[in-house]
């Protein structure tokens, strides 16, 4: 079986996110979405509320698994039992800090692999950075994230659905 593990901070998680997810689904056996917990961060939900939406987000898909990790990388990669790690990268910008993680990871491990995956033309812009900001100033999120998330924003943010 082979498995490809996807980190991230998924702070929300957007409809560029789960594009990536999808499309990784019908490649691999096995796609493991592991939320990251990053110190430096300060992440508007919780990594259990950010995995519940990843579940949310992704119930119909029978091969996607929902997790969680914290610390490198690489041993995340051994935890799940993966092969490979994909990366979606929407923008030139995103290629260079991508790059240099995936040399230091292989630095760190040799067998430690990463693919990347460009987001579909329609999610090229979207960040979860954006969508924060847009929702915190009353902004409407709901075509750039799931139902489950944009809900979940306006809940965070204190507006009625």
């Amino acid at each position: 079986m082979r498995t490809i593990l996807y980190p991230g901070s998924f702070d929300p998680v957007t409809n560029g996110h789960i594009d990536v997810a999808l499309r990784a689904s019908s490649i691999f056996d096995r796609v493991v979405i592991a939320v990251a917990a990053n110190a430096e961060k300060s992440p508007l939900f919780t990594t259990e509320e950010r995995m519940e939406l990843l579940r949310s987000a992704c119930r119909d898909v029978r091969n996607i698994e929902i997790s969680h990790f914290n610390g490198l990388l690489v041993n995340a990669l051994e935890k799940f039992d993966a092969s490979a790690v994909i990366r979606g990268l929407r923008a030139v910008s995103d290629f260079e800090y991508e790059f240099q993680m995936a040399l230091m990871n292989r630095g760190l491990n040799e067998k430690c692999e990463t693919l990347f995956m460009m987001p579909s033309p329609e999610y090229s812009y979207v960040s979860s950075r954006l969508i924060k900001e847009i929702a915190k100033c009353g902004g409407d999120v709901s075509s750039f994230v799931p139902p489950v998330v944009a809900e979940a924003m306006r809940r965070k943010f204190g507006r009625a659905s």
